[in-house]
């Protein structure tokens, strides 16, 4: 990693933050991103004392659209290449009998933050990332994962904070079947991957849930991802090749959450 430069979405808590400390200390020139910053410094900060070269920091909610197209400004602002991007930030299944929430565009937040946000952010990027090919785009997903309404995208109906999780992390993976197949002619490796079951981090305790796995074993999973030689469009079930959800395999549900994200996407921005 040394040398390489790597932006990290949600990289002030949790496995990003493991994330950020332990690529930063291996040379890698760190692009730390979070909501606040004061975090983000603390981030930077430890980056510094495990002996890693000069981070940036990035600020951005990616709950709007708007502030994700800004995040890829700041990043084109700092970088002319970017050699991997790994799509780490997410709202979990949010605490128990929590209400259905929204990010600033109107959409559901867990759909908004974790599939979206990413999508656009990636596609605002690809630019860079074939730059620096052979690059790498890892996708932080989730075992957990329920098939989409593909009519019902903003969950409108029969709403609860893990569906919506689920299925926000298989849009998540179909995404990244997409772009594998588009981008890996160019070298650029996409990847999915459940890191690790319930790692002692924020989402997990704001559920109620016991961890039973810690930040350095996801850590572990998600870095072989970034150097070892995997397959373009993989999905990972922590260092072991896996099986997503049916749906993600589907070509006509594939081409048809394309089409609805393009719709969302615009309707936002426009």
């Amino acid at each position: 990693m040394s040398g390489k430069t790597i932006l990290i979405t949600g990289s002030t808590d949790g496995l990003g933050r493991h994330l950020a400390v332990r690529l930063g200390g291996a040379g890698a020139r760190v692009l730390v991103h979070g909501r606040d910053r004061d975090r983000a410094e603390g981030v930077r900060a430890e980056i510094l004392a495990a002996g890693g070269p000069e981070p940036e920091v990035l600020l951005a909610d990616l709950a709007a659209l708007r502030e994700v197209d800004g995040l890829a400004e700041q990043v084109r602002g700092v970088t002319d290449r970017l050699d991997v991007l790994i799509n780490n930030a997410g709202v979990g299944f949010g605490a128990p009998g929590s209400e259905r929430e929204f990010g600033a565009d109107g959409y559901e937040l867990r759909f908004a933050v974790n599939y979206l946000a990413g999508a656009r952010l990636t596609r605002q990027l690809v630019p860079l990332l074939l730059a620096a090919a052979p690059a790498r785009v890892v996708n932080v997903a989730s075992i957990g994962q329920q098939p989409l309404d593909l009519d019902d995208l903003n969950f409108e109906h029969g709403y609860t904070g893990a569906a919506a999780y689920m299925r926000s992390k298989l849009a998540q993976i179909m995404f990244t079947f997409d772009l594998a197949e588009e981008l890996g002619p160019a070298g650029v490796t996409v990847t999915a991957l459940h890191p690790a079951t319930y790692m002692d981090t924020t989402m997990v305790r704001e559920f109620g849930g016991s961890p039973l796995s810690t930040v350095e074993q996801g850590g572990d999973a998600v870095a072989r991802l970034l150097v070892e030689d995997v397959p373009n469009g993989g999905y990972f079930n922590g260092r072991k090749s896996a099986r997503a959800d049916e749906q993600a395999y589907d070509p006509e549900a594939r081409s048809a959450l394309r089409a609805r994200t393009a719709d969302l996407i615009a309707s936002a921005l426009h």
